[in-house]
């Protein structure tokens, strides 16, 4: 594999995991929205990011060990998934709108599990 293709499947799936991450904590501003005190807003930030918090945490773990966050972020997009089908009001085509928060999370974490395998079977190729 060139040397280039290893750097960018090294990063590929940090940088969207970055991004995800900062998507995700965006859905946390509405609190803003309400007339709350200081305290209030602080801990509706905090209880609004505690998935976002999970990932990050995830996400630095993940950083050498790809195996972790592959499976994870693919986890994660999955109970997404699960949990948007269980709501009452669930109609099909919100599956369609999953696909913006669901998605990314599963293409991080098959990056993830990619660069995982190659790393993998490079130092299996090296043992011989």
């Amino acid at each position: 594999m060139k040397k280039n293709n290893k750097k960018l499947l090294f990063w590929m799936p940090r940088i969207l995991g970055i991004i995800f991450i900062l998507f995700l904590m965006m859905f946390s501003l509405d609190v803003f929205e309400l007339r709350l005190t200081g305290w209030q807003i602080v801990m509706g930030l905090l209880m609004h990011n505690i998935p976002t918090l999970f990932l990050l945490i995830i996400l630095i773990i993940s950083w050498k060990h790809e195996i972790v966050g592959g499976i994870v972020f693919i986890l994660a997009g999955v109970f997404y998934i699960i949990m948007l089908t269980m709501q009452p009001t669930f109609e099909w085509y919100m599956l369609a709108w999953s696909a913006i928060i669901a998605g990314p999370s599963l293409l991080t974490g098959v990056l993830f599990f990619i660069n995982w395998r190659k790393k993998r079977h490079y130092r299996i190729e090296l043992k011989k």
